[in-house]
């Protein structure tokens, strides 16, 4: 018995922030921003959609690219650190917009690592539970999170959507997974305000504490090298050669992280696939996002193997080794 991805959507808002839009809200420049990130552009979700809206815009086209009916989804799975609300879980919420029902639905929280993550749990219902196709989803707005007063952060994020329909096959697609975390490194990358530690009150938006922190050039390093060790453990575990791999899909944090890993991994960064430049940081949705382009755009072909990788909050950092079957 396999488990393989037979179809990908994604969607991105049609409203674009660019570097110039940024340099009138910030201390910053087109100049300063790409030189350090690569982000020329970030989508940005319009005030009355959220996670859940982007999340069915880019299930819908999973759907359609997998070729099945949408009752034929057995579960859904969504990953997101902006959830519409606190309960009920986003997956519900997209579950009720696609008209399903008694079908288990559940968000869970890997940050960035987040899709990678929600392709071995898919596998593990598959598997373990006797589910034929599930639907996993990673849907972020991102802007909901930023501090436009931070030029650190600001520039970064953006908002977006990406899903694949996950199912029993006869060929083995989704071939092996690594996942690991560090919580040590916590604080490195969090939102301080918003649960229970810190719920919302008049303090915590004086502060400023419901947006995004982050210590850059510290996650700079643990990114390039967590990255990294996830894409060699894959190769070493299924004796595959770099040369194995037709293509990365990378987590788009910065540009500069994605080529820290590639002359790590002794990879040619044209291996990679790369669209930072169009979309900025959308945490969970970058890699199923990257994917789905990747297909469209003829960079994938049937039987090729791919590796996704990233690398998030928690900290987190994940990489799943993929035979695309179609």
């Amino acid at each position: 018995m396999g488990i393989a991805i037979i179809g990908t959507g994604s969607y991105l808002p049609e409203l674009r922030l660019t570097n110039r839009d940024m340099e009138m809200m910030v201390d910053t420049s087109d100049e300063w921003i790409v030189s350090r990130t690569g982000i020329k552009e970030r989508r940005i979700c319009p005030k009355e959609y959220s996670a859940s809206d982007l999340g069915v815009f880019a299930s819908l086209k999973a759907i359609e690219d997998s070729k099945i009916k949408k009752e034929e989804i057995e579960f859904i799975i969504c990953a997101t650190i902006t959830s519409d609300m606190y309960f009920p879980s986003t997956a519900c919420i997209i579950q009720k917009k696609l008209e399903l029902e008694n079908i288990p639905s559940f968000d869970f929280q890997a940050a960035c690592s987040g899709f990678i993550y929600g392709l071995e749990i898919a596998k593990g219902l598959i598997v373990g539970c006797g589910y034929k196709k599930g639907l996993v989803i990673a849907s972020e707005c991102m802007s909901r999170l930023t501090d436009y007063t931070d030029r650190s952060t600001c520039v970064l994020l953006g908002d977006g959507a990406g899903a694949a329909i996950v199912s029993f096959s006869e060929k083995e697609g989704i071939i092996d997974s690594f996942l690991s975390s560090n919580g040590n490194y916590g604080d490195l990358l969090y939102t301080p305000a918003g649960g229970s530690l810190y719920p919302c009150s008049f303090e915590t938006v004086e502060k400023r504490m419901g947006f995004m922190k982050m210590e850059g050039s510290t996650l700079f390093k643990i990114a390039i090298y967590s990255m990294s060790e996830a894409v060699n453990k894959l190769l070493e575990r299924n004796k595959l050669k770099k040369e194995d791999i037709s293509i990365i899909i990378p987590h788009q944090a910065n540009y500069r992280i994605i080529a820290g890993v590639a002359k790590n991994l002794d990879i040619p960064i044209e291996k990679f696939f790369i669209n930072i430049e169009k979309y900025g940081n959308m945490s969970a949705a970058c890699v199923p996002v990257a994917l789905d382009e990747a297909v469209k755009e003829g960079r994938i072909k049937k039987d090729d193997l791919i590796i996704t990788v990233a690398f998030g909050a928690g900290l987190t950092w994940a990489a799943n080794l993929i035979r695309w079957i179609k």
